[in-house]
Formats: structure tokens, sequence, C-alpha cells
């Protein structure tokens, strides 16, 4: 057992490995495809077994057998429990208080948490137009506890455009807004890991990647970056996590880069098996005998 060997992994499943960890047994989470669906279905497999997971389409208590590619592929009614609409979803389940945690996905943060998701640049002329809301204010706003995942979005001094609240101006701003007291408690970014600690609420270092040095993350935040006492080294995924998420998503696990270097490939594989010609058979499927 000592002599055994180290498996390399990608930035992406460390990233999914420490977003399972936030999972804890019995939490109602609401999940979205891509990474928080392998994140929440690892921490299912191995340490929140009666997690509950659904999807903002309606569909409750899944337990997909490969990652959804929508919130309404067909994968996630395996093992559910029940299917609402997606009005009951905000109406009945969330906005009543009964979701523990929520998975959010980052195009612009402020050092508070609040989010951008909608333009870059001017609302009206924007340089890119991003996804929009969707659902994810009245998650925001509602859930008890709000997981961040940033791969490619951007930290900013002043949103382009106010999409998502996060903790507002910090400490009690929230409460004085009428809204709940509750906002983003992790961002897992591509370089280290941030909390948002009372009483400030202020993005604070607590971890960095293997590799990465502290100056590697503050030249991509705009203002003085906060730092916990002691700041750690991001865990690393056990082998049996790296196992987990590349049988349940190889194509995420790879990367988007050897992800789309692979499909195309494999499309390539396909159009030179369709270009070779056909052996010609007989009208009844069967060999001609031969000598007779």
């Amino acid at each position: 057992m000592g002599n055994r060997r180290k498996i390399r992994f990608t930035l992406t499943e460390l990233m999914i490995y420490n977003a399972s960890l936030e999972v804890r047994d019995f939490d109602r989470v609401m999940v979205g495809q891509g990474l928080p669906i392998v994140a929440c279905n690892m921490a299912k497999a191995f340490h929140a077994p009666n997690a509950l997971l659904m999807t903002e389409a309606g569909l409750v208590d899944i337990n997909p057998y490969r990652s959804p590619l929508h919130i309404a592929d067909p994968t996630c009614l395996k093992g559910f429990s029940y299917a609402c609409d997606l009005v009951d979803i905000f109406t009945t389940v969330l906005n009543r208080g009964y979701i523990d945690v929520c998975f959010l996905g980052v195009g612009q943060v402020d050092r508070y948490g609040n989010l951008n998701s909608t333009v870059v640049g001017d609302y009206k002329n924007p340089r890119m137009r991003m996804m929009g809301a969707g659902g994810a204010t009245d998650f925001a706003v509602y859930s008890k506890r709000i997981i961040l995942t940033m791969r490619g979005g951007k930290f900013v001094d002043k949103l382009d455009y106010f999409t998502t609240p996060g903790w507002l101006d910090g400490y009690d701003s929230k409460k004085k807004a009428g809204l709940p007291e509750t906002g983003p408690e992790l961002l897992i970014s591509t370089k280290a890991v941030f909390r948002f600690p009372p009483p400030e609420r202020e993005l604070t270092l607590v971890s960095l990647h293997p590799k990465v040095k502290l100056e590697d993350v503050a030249k991509d935040i705009p203002w003085k970056l906060k730092t916990a006492k002691e700041v750690a080294v991001t865990p690393p995924p056990t082998p049996e996590a790296i196992y987990f998420v590349r049988g349940f998503d190889p194509t995420l696990s790879a990367g988007r880069k050897l992800g789309l270097m692979l499909a195309m490939q494999a499309t390539a594989k396909r159009m030179q098996e369709k270009q070779k010609p056909q052996a010609s058979a007989s009208p009844s499927g069967l060999e001609p005998k031969k000598g007779g």
C-alpha cells in the first residue's frame, strides 16, 4: 500500500473534487449541468449519500448515470423521486427555504460575490452578451449556501451589469436591503479557493492550487486581496475521485481543449469510415458457397 502509484489529475478534476466537499449529507441541492452536477454526484457517491439533488426544470432526487446535457436531460430520470414544473420549483421549493446549497457559475464577480452574467461592456452596445440571469437571482437570494465556480470568468472592481446579488456591500447590507442574510460561501477558480467570512463578507483567499503562487492570483484581482492567516494548498483529488470523474463525464475531465480535440478526432475517424468502399453482399445477405 505504501507504494501506491500517484495519478496525475487535471485542473477540472481538482475543482470538482473540492466543490464536492461542500455538499453535506442530507443537503437539498439545486444543480445545473457541467461541473456542479459531477461534483454533487461525487458527493453522493463518497460522503453525502443522502443528499437530494434537483434541477431547475423540476426533476427531484435525481441520480443520473452520466453528466446531463441540460437541466431536463432524460438521463436525470434515473432514480428520480418525482417531477414538477419550473414554477413549482421556484414557488413551493426554493422560495419556501428548502434549498440548502446551490451552485452558480461566474462571468464577472466583485469583492462581495455579486455577479454579472448578462453583458460585458455597455448594456446597449456590449462587447459580449452572456447567458443572462435565468434562475440565478432567485437561487442566490433564497438558497442557504451558494458555491461559485469560476472557470473562465473575471474579477472586477465594478460589475458591467448587476445580475445576481452576493453580499451586496458586505457586512449587514443584505439585512438592510430586506433580503435573506445568505450568500456565497465559497468560490473555486482555476487558481485558488476563496471564502466570504463574516462580518465583512469580502472575498478572502484560503488556498492556492498546487504550483500556483500568491502573486499569480493577486494579479487577476483589481483590489488589495484579503488572505486567510494561513493560506493552505488546495487538497488534490483522491484516486477514487479521479476515477469517478473520468467515468461519469470523461469529456469534462479531459478539459475543454483536449475534449474538443478528441471529439474532432472521433468525427474525422467516422467520416473516414463512411468513405471506405462497402463490400458487396449477396441479396440474401449470405456469402455464396465456394465450388458449388
